[in-house]
């Protein structure tokens, strides 16, 4: 018994939806993104000082084909991030803990989802 498969076709289109895909400019959008992550999470960071709150930035990464966002927080205390203890809790000097509060997540669900829509907009053409 024999089994053969057949191809007929090519993959210009998929070629063709890459190379718009390339030429689109994706930085702007990551830029748009990132100064309102930084604002979303400045905002709905949990105030004592207002240090951690302004001390949020975004940095973009990569190159033509792959570009990373991340969004990070300056504010660091004999090596421990605040946001991170803020947003997860950590135990204190006197063996108590104090409980974490899920600011980060909340406030960039809504900046994740759009510049997802956006981008896969600027990538298809839409």
């Amino acid at each position: 018994m024999m089994i053969s498969f057949g191809q007929t076709g090519d993959f210009s289109k998929t070629f063709s939806f890459l190379n718009n895909a390339k030429k689109n400019n994706i930085r702007s959008i990551l830029e748009k993104y990132g100064t309102q992550g930084v604002n979303a999470l400045s905002f709905s960071t949990p105030r004592n000082t207002g240090k951690t709150a302004s001390s949020w930035a975004y940095k973009i990464s990569g190159s033509s084909d792959k570009m990373t966002i991340s969004w990070y927080n300056s504010n660091v205390v004999n090596g421990v991030s605040i946001a991170i203890i803020l947003q997860y809790g950590h135990g204190t000097k006197n063996g108590g803990y104090v409980t974490g509060r899920d600011y980060i997540n909340p406030a960039m669900k809504p900046i994740f989802d759009a510049m997802a829509n956006e981008a896969w907009k600027e990538v298809t053409n839409e």
